[in-house]
Parts: C-alpha cells; sequence; structure tokens
C-alpha cells in the first residue's frame, strides 16, 4: 500500500496540511501558550494586590505626621492623668498634701492611719484613717479643697461629733 502524499488529489493534500497545521497550533497553545498565560494571570493579581498595599502605605504615611501629633497629645494627656491615679502610692507626698489642705483649712490632724491597699480591676484604693480637729465650716472648706485636688480622693465612713471642751479654734471632731 503506497500511501504518498503526491498521489491524493490536491484538496486531501490541502486538508492534511490544514489538520497537521491545526495539531501544531493546539499543541503549542495548550502545551506553551495556555501555562504561559495562567501564570501571567496570577503574577497580574499580585501586581494589583502589591500596588493596594502600596496605595494603603502612602495613605498610612501622609496620616504619619497626624499620627505623631495625636501620640504626643495622648502622651501628655496620660502625663496629667498620672497625677489624679499615680502608678505607685506615695506615702509623704500624699502626707503632706493632707496636712497643707488641712493647714490651709484651718483643721488640725490628730492621726493618719494608713491602711492596706485594696486591688480592684482598673484601680487601686488605699484607705486612710484621719481624725481632725476644727470647726464645722473648717470641715467644709477643707472637703471643697480636697474636691479639687490632682489626686482623687473619695471621702467616705464620716462621723462629725461636737467636742466635749468648746474651743473657738475646734468645735468638732471629724
Amino acid at each position: 500500500m503506497d500511501l504518498r502524499l503526491s498521489k491524493t488529489p490536491w484538496y486531501a493534500q490541502v486538508g492534511v496540511f490544514v489538520a497537521i497545521a491545526l495539531g501544531g497550533i493546539a499543541a503549542f497553545y495548550y502545551l506553551y501558550a495556555e501555562p504561559f498565560r495562567v501564570a501571567q494571570a496570577e503574577q497580574q493579581q499580585r501586581l494589583t494586590a502589591m500596588r493596594a498595599d502600596i496605595n494603603l502605605g502612602l495613605a498610612t504615611a501622609r496620616k504619619l505626621p497626624q499620627f505623631r501629633t495625636e501620640v504626643a497629645e495622648l502622651e501628655a494627656r496620660l502625663e496629667s492623668l498620672k497625677a489624679v491615679l499615680p502608678d505607685q502610692k506615695d506615702f509623704g507626698d500624699l502626707l503632706r498634701s493632707l496636712q497643707t489642705l488641712a493647714a490651709q483649712s484651718n483643721l488640725t490632724i490628730r492621726t493618719f492611719k494608713p491602711s492596706s491597699v485594696v486591688t480592684k480591676q482598673l484601680h487601686a484604693e488605699w484607705p486612710l484613717a484621719m481624725e481632725l480637729d476644727g470647726t464645722y465650716h473648717d470641715l467644709g472648706m477643707f472637703f471643697d479643697r480636697i474636691s479639687k485636688f490632682a489626686r482623687i480622693i473619695n471621702v467616705g465612713n464620716l462621723t462629725i461629733r461636737a467636742k466635749d471642751r468648746l474651743d473657738t479654734n475646734a468645735t468638732i471632731s471629724v
């Protein structure tokens, strides 16, 4: 059997040539072009994601001076709040401050007894027992000055008694 291409009619020869050409094109497309196109699409997606990250970073970088200003303001606020709720108890400083407030209010501190610290979830309480002598008006001035003090001071368990021996400077014992 002689299967030469030259013995077939011209339209069969063109058909065989077209079939071989289409087979070559299909092989090229599926073996080389399609994997390359898929890889290129993946790289394009990564490039788009990277550009989005870069744009986000640039937007954040543009806001950096604003963030630094906010941080500086918050740190200044933190420092001012540390005076209200200090990190550590300062027995001497608090005693001097209370002594000064009592002296400004014409009160005399008879006793000053600190108790142990009670730790709460967000703060720590440091109970202090004090006994004061003075007048009712002076006690009101003392409480007013305590309310304006930089640290948070709560007054509780208050007992006011009239003194047995009346004096013009001390009519009550607290």
